[in-house]
Protein backbone atom coordinates (compact mmCIF):
# COMPACT_ATOMS: atom_id res chain seq x y z
CA UNK A 1 0.00 0.00 0.00
CA UNK A 2 0.94 3.58 -0.48
CA UNK A 3 0.65 4.31 3.16
CA UNK A 4 3.69 1.95 3.43
CA UNK A 5 6.02 3.47 1.33
CA UNK A 6 5.09 6.91 1.56
CA UNK A 7 8.57 7.77 2.85
CA UNK A 8 10.61 6.97 -0.09
CA UNK A 9 8.35 8.98 -2.24
CA UNK A 10 9.31 12.22 -3.97
CA UNK A 11 7.54 14.71 -6.31
CA UNK A 12 8.39 14.05 -9.79
CA UNK A 13 9.61 17.51 -10.72
CA UNK A 14 11.38 19.14 -8.54
CA UNK A 15 12.57 15.70 -6.34
CA UNK A 16 10.52 17.14 -3.05
CA UNK A 17 9.50 15.00 -0.56
CA UNK A 18 5.78 13.79 -1.04
CA UNK A 19 3.06 13.31 2.05
CA UNK A 20 -0.26 11.86 2.45
CA UNK A 21 -2.86 14.22 3.08
CA UNK A 22 -4.90 13.22 6.74
CA UNK A 23 -7.70 11.27 4.46
CA UNK A 24 -4.94 9.12 2.73
CA UNK A 25 -6.53 10.27 -0.59
CA UNK A 26 -3.83 12.38 -1.91
CA UNK A 27 -0.29 13.04 -2.02
CA UNK A 28 1.21 16.22 -1.62
CA UNK A 29 5.01 17.44 -2.00
CA UNK A 30 6.57 20.79 -0.14
CA UNK A 31 6.78 22.59 -3.41
CA UNK A 32 2.75 22.52 -3.16
CA UNK A 33 1.87 20.45 -5.84
CA UNK A 34 -1.13 17.48 -5.06
CA UNK A 35 -1.30 14.40 -6.88
CA UNK A 36 -4.51 12.28 -6.52
CA UNK A 37 -4.20 8.89 -5.16
CA UNK A 38 -7.08 6.21 -7.72
CA UNK A 39 -9.47 4.36 -5.78
CA UNK A 40 -7.90 1.43 -6.29
CA UNK A 41 -5.04 2.76 -4.76
CA UNK A 42 -2.28 3.64 -7.29
CA UNK A 43 -0.85 7.22 -8.03
CA UNK A 44 -0.07 8.75 -11.01
CA UNK A 45 3.22 10.73 -10.63
CA UNK A 46 4.70 11.89 -13.67
CA UNK A 47 5.46 14.86 -15.44
CA UNK A 48 3.90 14.72 -18.33
CA UNK A 49 0.33 12.83 -19.75
CA UNK A 50 0.76 8.99 -19.67
CA UNK A 51 1.65 8.55 -22.88
CA UNK A 52 -0.57 4.87 -23.91
CA UNK A 53 0.70 3.71 -27.02
CA UNK A 54 4.02 3.02 -24.70
CA UNK A 55 2.21 1.78 -21.95
CA UNK A 56 0.78 -1.96 -21.85
CA UNK A 57 -2.87 -1.91 -22.61
CA UNK A 58 -5.86 -3.91 -20.25
CA UNK A 59 -5.61 -7.20 -22.72
CA UNK A 60 -1.58 -7.16 -22.51
CA UNK A 61 -1.45 -7.16 -18.92
CA UNK A 62 -4.59 -9.82 -18.85
CA UNK A 63 -1.93 -11.88 -20.88
CA UNK A 64 0.79 -11.13 -18.85
CA UNK A 65 -1.27 -12.00 -15.74
CA UNK A 66 -2.69 -15.24 -16.97
CA UNK A 67 0.71 -16.41 -18.41
CA UNK A 68 2.52 -15.98 -15.47
CA UNK A 69 0.31 -17.47 -12.57
CA UNK A 70 0.64 -20.84 -14.57
CA UNK A 71 4.59 -20.80 -13.47
CA UNK A 72 5.80 -20.62 -16.78
CA UNK A 73 8.46 -18.38 -16.27
CA UNK A 74 9.02 -20.04 -12.33
CA UNK A 75 12.97 -20.24 -12.71
CA UNK A 76 13.44 -16.54 -13.62
CA UNK A 77 11.62 -15.82 -10.58
CA UNK A 78 13.79 -17.68 -8.51
CA UNK A 79 16.89 -16.60 -9.84
CA UNK A 80 15.37 -12.46 -9.65
CA UNK A 81 14.68 -13.52 -5.58
CA UNK A 82 17.79 -14.91 -5.22
CA UNK A 83 19.50 -12.23 -6.60
CA UNK A 84 17.68 -9.39 -4.14
CA UNK A 85 19.08 -11.62 -1.42
CA UNK A 86 22.68 -11.97 -2.56
CA UNK A 87 22.77 -8.08 -3.04
CA UNK A 88 21.09 -7.47 0.77
CA UNK A 89 23.65 -9.46 2.07
CA UNK A 90 26.02 -7.88 0.29
CA UNK A 91 25.06 -4.15 1.68
CA UNK A 92 24.92 -5.68 4.69
CA UNK A 93 20.88 -5.21 5.65
CA UNK A 94 19.94 -6.71 8.83
CA UNK A 95 17.46 -9.58 8.86
CA UNK A 96 15.16 -7.57 10.86
CA UNK A 97 15.29 -4.78 8.91
CA UNK A 98 12.53 -3.49 6.10
CA UNK A 99 14.11 -3.05 2.75
CA UNK A 100 13.15 -1.17 0.22
CA UNK A 101 12.86 -2.93 -3.49
CA UNK A 102 11.62 -1.29 -6.55
CA UNK A 103 10.26 -2.94 -9.51
CA UNK A 104 10.85 -1.08 -12.82
CA UNK A 105 8.53 -2.35 -15.20
CA UNK A 106 6.88 -4.05 -12.73
CA UNK A 107 3.42 -5.04 -14.38
CA UNK A 108 1.23 -7.07 -12.32
CA UNK A 109 3.81 -7.62 -9.33
CA UNK A 110 4.18 -11.14 -9.61
CA UNK A 111 8.18 -10.87 -9.55
CA UNK A 112 8.06 -8.03 -6.93
CA UNK A 113 5.66 -9.98 -4.86
CA UNK A 114 7.45 -13.22 -4.73
CA UNK A 115 10.71 -11.47 -3.25
CA UNK A 116 8.74 -9.94 -0.87
CA UNK A 117 7.33 -13.15 0.22
CA UNK A 118 11.16 -14.28 0.41
CA UNK A 119 12.45 -11.13 1.94
CA UNK A 120 10.57 -10.95 5.33
CA UNK A 121 9.44 -7.01 6.24
CA UNK A 122 10.86 -5.88 2.90
CA UNK A 123 8.80 -3.28 1.19
CA UNK A 124 8.00 -3.28 -2.62
CA UNK A 125 7.57 -0.28 -4.82
CA UNK A 126 6.29 -1.32 -7.96
CA UNK A 127 6.81 1.82 -11.25
CA UNK A 128 4.71 1.11 -14.61
CA UNK A 129 3.84 3.70 -16.98
CA UNK A 130 0.14 1.02 -17.55
CA UNK A 131 -2.55 2.11 -15.39
CA UNK A 132 -4.15 -1.30 -16.19
CA UNK A 133 -0.96 -2.84 -14.77
CA UNK A 134 -0.86 -0.33 -11.93
CA UNK A 135 -4.39 -1.54 -11.32
CA UNK A 136 -3.12 -5.05 -10.43
CA UNK A 137 -0.02 -3.90 -8.65
CA UNK A 138 -2.50 -2.42 -5.95
CA UNK A 139 -3.67 -5.82 -5.38
CA UNK A 140 -0.44 -8.76 -5.60
CA UNK A 141 0.92 -8.03 -2.34
CA UNK A 142 -0.41 -6.37 0.90
CA UNK A 143 3.28 -4.70 1.01
CA UNK A 144 3.48 -3.15 -1.57
CA UNK A 145 2.95 0.24 -3.39
CA UNK A 146 1.81 0.96 -7.13
CA UNK A 147 3.11 4.29 -8.88
CA UNK A 148 2.64 4.58 -12.19
CA UNK A 149 5.68 6.81 -13.41
CA UNK A 150 7.96 6.77 -16.72
CA UNK A 151 10.94 5.36 -15.57
CA UNK A 152 12.78 7.02 -18.72
CA UNK A 153 12.60 10.36 -16.65
CA UNK A 154 13.13 11.18 -13.30
CA UNK A 155 12.20 8.55 -10.87
CA UNK A 156 9.36 9.77 -8.02
CA UNK A 157 11.59 8.39 -5.63
CA UNK A 158 13.87 10.04 -2.84
CA UNK A 159 17.17 10.25 -3.16
CA UNK A 160 19.30 7.11 -1.31
CA UNK A 161 15.88 5.65 -0.03
CA UNK A 162 15.73 2.28 -2.18
CA UNK A 163 18.05 -0.84 -1.01
CA UNK A 164 17.24 -3.12 -4.49
CA UNK A 165 16.38 -2.11 -7.57
CA UNK A 166 15.04 -5.04 -10.05
CA UNK A 167 14.35 -4.81 -13.86
CA UNK A 168 12.69 -7.64 -15.58
CA UNK A 169 12.48 -7.19 -19.29
CA UNK A 170 11.89 -3.61 -19.01
CA UNK A 171 13.84 -0.22 -19.46
CA UNK A 172 16.45 0.77 -17.77
CA UNK A 173 17.46 4.24 -15.96
CA UNK A 174 21.04 3.89 -14.81
CA UNK A 175 21.06 7.57 -13.66
CA UNK A 176 18.31 7.53 -11.93
CA UNK A 177 18.91 4.39 -10.06
CA UNK A 178 22.27 5.62 -8.63
CA UNK A 179 20.50 8.60 -7.45
CA UNK A 180 17.75 6.36 -5.38
CA UNK A 181 20.35 3.49 -4.13
CA UNK A 182 21.17 3.58 -0.64
CA UNK A 183 24.91 3.28 -0.93
CA UNK A 184 26.22 -0.20 -1.53
CA UNK A 185 22.73 -0.66 -2.98
CA UNK A 186 22.37 -3.31 -6.38
CA UNK A 187 20.31 -3.21 -9.53
CA UNK A 188 19.19 -7.00 -10.66
CA UNK A 189 18.45 -7.07 -14.10
CA UNK A 190 16.50 -9.75 -15.68
CA UNK A 191 17.17 -9.69 -20.01
CA UNK A 192 16.48 -11.68 -22.31
CA UNK A 193 19.28 -13.28 -24.57
CA UNK A 194 19.55 -14.46 -27.65
CA UNK A 195 17.60 -18.04 -28.56
CA UNK A 196 14.87 -16.98 -25.98
CA UNK A 197 11.61 -18.30 -27.46
CA UNK A 198 13.52 -18.67 -30.63
CA UNK A 199 10.64 -21.57 -31.63
CA UNK A 200 8.06 -18.88 -31.85
CA UNK A 201 10.02 -16.59 -33.66
CA UNK A 202 10.25 -17.50 -37.05
CA UNK A 203 6.44 -19.05 -37.53
CA UNK A 204 5.35 -15.82 -35.75
CA UNK A 205 7.71 -13.43 -37.57
CA UNK A 206 9.00 -11.74 -34.38
CA UNK A 207 12.78 -11.09 -34.40
CA UNK A 208 15.56 -12.58 -32.58
CA UNK A 209 16.75 -11.19 -29.51
CA UNK A 210 20.27 -9.66 -30.37
CA UNK A 211 23.12 -11.22 -28.94
CA UNK A 212 25.16 -9.89 -25.91
CA UNK A 213 22.43 -8.00 -23.87
CA UNK A 214 23.96 -8.50 -20.91
CA UNK A 215 26.96 -6.82 -21.72
CA UNK A 216 25.17 -4.13 -23.31
CA UNK A 217 23.41 -3.42 -19.58
CA UNK A 218 27.09 -3.74 -18.24
CA UNK A 219 28.39 -0.99 -20.70
CA UNK A 220 25.15 1.33 -20.36
CA UNK A 221 25.56 1.29 -16.75
CA UNK A 222 29.06 1.83 -16.40
CA UNK A 223 29.38 5.88 -15.49
CA UNK A 224 27.32 4.74 -12.18
CA UNK A 225 27.57 0.94 -11.61
CA UNK A 226 29.71 -1.69 -11.48
CA UNK A 227 28.96 -5.40 -12.11
CA UNK A 228 29.21 -8.01 -9.20
CA UNK A 229 30.38 -11.04 -10.28
CA UNK A 230 29.55 -12.45 -13.86
CA UNK A 231 26.04 -12.34 -15.21
CA UNK A 232 24.15 -16.20 -14.43
CA UNK A 233 22.80 -17.43 -17.69
CA UNK A 234 18.99 -18.76 -16.81
CA UNK A 235 17.93 -21.18 -19.29
CA UNK A 236 15.14 -23.76 -19.18
CA UNK A 237 12.49 -25.40 -21.49
CA UNK A 238 8.39 -24.96 -21.21
CA UNK A 239 6.04 -27.24 -22.94
CA UNK A 240 2.94 -24.91 -23.43
CA UNK A 241 -0.43 -25.47 -25.08
CA UNK A 242 -2.04 -23.30 -27.50
CA UNK A 243 -3.41 -21.23 -25.22
CA UNK A 244 -0.73 -20.69 -22.96
CA UNK A 245 1.37 -19.96 -25.95
CA UNK A 246 -1.30 -16.94 -27.24
CA UNK A 247 -1.04 -15.50 -23.36
CA UNK A 248 2.96 -15.26 -24.02
CA UNK A 249 2.21 -13.70 -27.41
CA UNK A 250 -0.07 -11.29 -25.84
CA UNK A 251 2.10 -9.96 -23.40
CA UNK A 252 4.98 -9.41 -25.25
CA UNK A 253 5.68 -5.90 -27.30
CA UNK A 254 5.28 -8.24 -30.52
CA UNK A 255 1.69 -7.76 -30.04
CA UNK A 256 1.73 -3.80 -30.73
CA UNK A 257 3.95 -4.60 -33.66
CA UNK A 258 2.15 -7.28 -35.66
CA UNK A 259 -1.56 -6.85 -36.57
CA UNK A 260 -3.46 -8.74 -33.93
CA UNK A 261 -5.54 -11.00 -36.67
CA UNK A 262 -2.18 -11.91 -38.89
CA UNK A 263 -0.46 -12.89 -35.98
CA UNK A 264 -3.51 -14.56 -34.55
CA UNK A 265 -3.69 -16.25 -38.44
CA UNK A 266 0.25 -17.21 -37.43
CA UNK A 267 -0.31 -18.87 -34.22
CA UNK A 268 -3.47 -20.84 -35.68
CA UNK A 269 -0.81 -22.56 -37.59
CA UNK A 270 1.74 -23.76 -34.39
CA UNK A 271 1.14 -27.10 -33.18
CA UNK A 272 -1.38 -28.01 -30.13
CA UNK A 273 1.75 -28.74 -27.89
CA UNK A 274 5.12 -27.11 -28.19
CA UNK A 275 8.34 -27.25 -26.15
CA UNK A 276 9.94 -23.33 -26.15
CA UNK A 277 13.61 -23.00 -24.63
CA UNK A 278 13.48 -19.58 -22.42
CA UNK A 279 16.83 -18.03 -21.84
CA UNK A 280 17.64 -15.20 -19.74
CA UNK A 281 20.22 -13.43 -17.48
CA UNK A 282 20.71 -12.05 -14.67
CA UNK A 283 23.28 -9.10 -14.29
CA UNK A 284 23.86 -7.27 -10.31
CA UNK A 285 24.85 -4.09 -10.72
CA UNK A 286 26.38 -2.30 -7.59
CA UNK A 287 26.32 1.50 -7.20
CA UNK A 288 30.14 3.39 -6.77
Amino acid sequence: MLTDISDVLADPVDGSPLSLDSCGSRLGSASGRQYDIAGSGYATLTIDEVHADRADDDSMVTARETFLSRGHYAPFVEAVTGAVQLALDDAGVDDDAHPVICEIGAGTGYYLSHTLDDVEGARGVGIDLSVPAAERLTACHPRVGAVVADARHRLPLRDSSVDVVTVVFAPSNPEEFARVLKPGGQVVVLTAEAGHLTELREPLGILDVPEGQAHQVVEQSSDWFDPVGEPELVEFTMRLDQESIATQTGMSPSARHIPSDLLAERAARLPEHMTLTARATVTRLQVR
